[in-house]
């Protein structure tokens, strides 16, 4: 059975009639839009990271004399060996690759580092380096109040204890923290409930909320905190969090690292030892959560992890005392009991 081959209507039903110019330009310009919305399938910190990658991938290439696009797989492997010798960990190793992948798909370049030759030395850096994450300490509770009673009773010292409050009881990630706005924030009898309108996990940008209820005392309480932020810097509208210089002025919006700093010196003003940032604030809710009892669900609900592993570093941490072996003790007896339920 044929196929009937329908006539092209008028010139203004035809594909590219809209486009200004001939074919060849009318293509071009197609091609400029499907870059830019191939671009925006990527999160603006990831595009930031591989720009940030390629440019150091460029400078080796051109410090070994080497093309950079399309590069072989050599230079590659090359490259690979040059990261670890600068110690760079296995995750940072596979972003940089990515990147690489990256351009040279954007390109129409076939990408080296699927190569057989890359994929080995790949294998064997992961394997002599070891995979484990290199973890943020969690900034627990214990650990949150005294972050808290070491912050100055000043403008600047107000805003850090908004942003470790909201960003400890909503779990939220650093990008999410910083990008969080005065329309995001919604007050009702019970807390206030916070609109995430893009966050990691969230490319398309679907948006989810999370609800954080008022605290049991005002001074860790992080919607009377906020509350009261807003009300001394006269901020009404855009970013919550802002810059303060040491006159107390409101400048621009603080930036997601910026948190990150703030987060690790308060931490070291009181006196805490580990490797603190922004990220604490979320993995030491988890564990403070576990710590008390909650349900494994429920954490991961409130933190909007996507996997249940994730979360579940830290909902190990937070009970790894819970388990029955635990209260086992090395005694003369060979039988060992769990420990007694409370009643």
């Amino acid at each position: 059975m044929g196929i009937a081959l329908e006539p092209l209507g008028d010139e203004e039903d035809a594909p590219l009639a809209d486009l200004a110019g001939d074919t060849a330009a009318a293509i071009e310009e197609l091609r400029a839009e499907a870059r830019v919305a191939a671009e925006a399938s990527r999160a603006p910190s990831s595009e930031r990271a591989y720009a940030a990658d390629w440019r150091d991938f460029s400078a080796f290439a051109t410090r070994i004399g080497r093309e950079r696009l399309p590069a072989e797989p050599e230079t590659v492997a090359l490259y690979v060996a040059d990261l670890r010798r600068r110690g760079r960990r296995p995750a940072t190793i596979a972003r940089k690759l990515a990147a690489i992948a990256v351009y040279h798909g954007s390109t129409g370049h076939a990408t080296p580092t699927s190569h057989d030759v890359v994929r080995a030395v790949v294998r064997g850096t992961r394997r002599q380096l070891g995979v484990a994450q290199q973890q943020k300490t969690a900034l627990e509770l214990d650990a949150l109040r005294a972050v808290l009673a070491a912050i100055p009773e000043d403008l600047r010292g107000l805003r850090d204890r908004v942003a470790l409050l909201v960003g400890w009881a909503a779990a939220l990630r650093r990008s999410e923290l910083a990008a969080l706005d005065i329309s995001d924030v919604a007050y009702e009898r019970e807390g206030m409930v916070l609109a995430i309108r893009r966050s990691k996990t969230d490319r398309e940008a679907a948006g989810d909320v999370v609800a954080v209820p008022y605290g049991a005392e005002e001074a860790t309480c992080p919607v009377r905190t906020l509350r009261r932020w807003l009300d001394a810097a006269a901020i009404t509208n855009g970013r919550v969090l802002r810059r303060v210089d040491r006159h107390g002025n409101i400048g621009a919006a603080l930036s997601d690292r910026a948190l990150a700093n703030m987060v690790a010196a308060r931490a070291a003003a009181a006196g805490l030892d580990g490797d603190f940032a922004a990220h604490s604030l979320r993995s030491g809710f988890a564990t403070a959560a576990a710590r008390a009892g909650r349900l494994e669900a429920a954490i991961v609900r409130h933190g909007r992890w996507k996997s249940v592993q994730v979360a579940r570093r830290y909902i190990r941490a937070g009970t790894r005392w819970d388990d029955p072996i635990s209260g086992c003790r090395l005694r003369k007896t060979t039988r060992c009991s769990p420990p007694a339920r409370p009643r």
